[in-house]
């Protein structure tokens, strides 16, 4: 199977084109959902691709507006190329998406969600146990951490989630990106968050994310309610056995929607599978 069967091809994707903005890419990435944009350039009437530009890159370079300076030089790979030889590539270089190129033209973009729907079809090797596949370190907090922290403990940690662990140290639940996406609230046009807290007799005290470590969305500020995470976590956590095979888990990621799953042993926590762990057993 080669790359050009599991990726979104060109007619599908949206872009920014140079010469833009910083407020050009947070539209596309507000609007689509997605953590990254593809950057092109017409020369000479004809589409060229340039780079890649993502939420990090923004978040990292605030008071940066050029997209032409914005943008960063990301790991390719073409239509013809094998599956197997763009997972090794993902996770070699620990990229997500690969633009997928013709010379200079973009043609699509694969990425891990896109591999790991081939493996949960059979399209791609999928037999290996995810026992030997799984991150053993686990990312974790506790069910009282308040929503802020938590969000910070996921941020330094660098992974998109953190398994939520009760007074007894067992799973309750897995906090993720998307649930602290979803209780955000947004506010635009103040310089910074600060310390600002509601009125008493709000439902919840909001607290800017300054007030436990600097997490900014590009131009725009983010408050989150204080309550403890037990209140934003997700409860009914799906969990898997080291012998299930990568296919299997595929399978259950794409069907539920998630990134990583909790691995046990029993009822003990034994680690975590992530779809880019999956890519590395094909």
């Amino acid at each position: 199977m080669n790359v050009a069967d599991a990726m979104t091809p060109r007619s599908d994707l949206v872009v920014v084109e140079i010469p833009g903005s910083r407020n050009d890419v947070l539209e596309y990435l507000q609007e689509h959902g997605f953590s990254s944009v593809p950057v092109v350039k017409e020369v000479d009437g004809e589409e060229v691709y340039r780079g890649l530009v993502s939420r990090d890159d923004l978040i990292d370079q605030p008071d940066e507006d050029q997209l032409a300076l914005l943008m960063r030089e990301v790991p390719t790979t073409t239509a013809d190329t094998s599956i197997e030889a763009a997972a090794e590539l993902m996770v070699a270089d620990g990229a997500r998406r690969l633009p997928v190129v013709d010379g200079d033209v973009l043609v699509g973009i694969l990425t891990v969600t896109d591999v790991v729907r081939a493996i949960a079809r059979g399209e791609v090797d999928g037999d290996r146990q995810v026992g030997e596949l799984a991150t053993r370190s686990v990312n974790a907090t506790h069910v009282e951490t308040p929503l802020p922290v938590a969000e910070r403990e996921i941020g330094l940690a660098g992974v998109p989630y953190a398994v939520v662990l009760d007074d007894d140290a067992s799973m309750a639940g897995i906090l993720t990106e998307v649930d602290v996406v979803e209780v955000a609230r947004v506010v635009e046009g103040e310089a910074s968050t600060g310390d600002s807290i509601a009125e008493q007799d709000s439902e919840w005290s909001w607290e800017g994310i300054k007030a436990t470590g600097a997490r900014y969305l590009p131009t725009r500020n983010v408050e989150l309610p204080v309550g403890p995470t037990r209140h934003f976590m997700t409860d009914e956590v799906i969990t898997v056995n080291g012998a299930r095979t990568a296919r299997d888990v595929a399978q259950e990621l794409i069907t539920n929607d998630v990134e990583q799953v909790p691995l046990v042993n029993g009822t003990e926590l034994a680690g975590i599978v992530r779809d880019v762990d999956l890519l590395e057993g094909i």
